[in-house]
């Protein structure tokens, strides 16, 4: 048996019992959503630091581990953009990593599909290890997803 390393949306109310931490969270604030992932707004110095902080957990002791990463649409933008976020993804499962997931959109679409729902009805984004329609979230996941996305702006 291994342990796994998914939180789901446990990263909400757990935030909520834990204590201050040493990277500046705050007590009360919300987890990092995931295993291996950045706490929301630190991930700050671009996708191969975060990549590279991510391997230092030996990923291999777990069943699994997840890592959320975001990305703004404007990084995508062509096939040679694409061609980097996949050289990226292979390296980092090379080195170790087992799971990546992504969410590529901007901040002002989800603070417009939470101002106006009907017109998001399709807007999916992953939130810790599953994917849900944006609209359909809860207030808190919402804020919680908007707030990851914030800072690539």
């Amino acid at each position: 048996m291994k342990p796994s390393g998914i939180s789901i949306t446990a990263h909400g109310p757990g935030g909520e019992l834990v204590g201050a931490t040493t990277d500046g969270r705050k007590a009360g604030e919300m987890l990092c959503d995931g295993t291996v992932s950045a706490v929301q707004g630190k991930d700050r110095n671009g996708p191969t630091s975060l990549l590279r902080s991510a391997l230092n957990v030996n990923q291999d002791r777990y069943q699994s581990t997840l890592l959320n990463m975001k990305v703004h649409p404007t990084a995508l933008s062509d096939d040679e953009d694409k061609q980097k976020l996949s050289s990226l993804m292979k390296t980092y499962f090379e080195q170790g990593g087992k799971h990546i997931q992504f969410n590529v959109v901007d901040v002002d679409t989800l603070r417009d599909a939470k101002i106006n729902p009907e017109k998001h009805k399709n807007l999916i984004v992953r939130v810790a290890g599953y994917s849900a329609y944006f609209v359909q979230l809860g207030d808190q996941i919402q804020e919680d997803i908007i707030s990851r996305q914030e800072h690539l702006v």
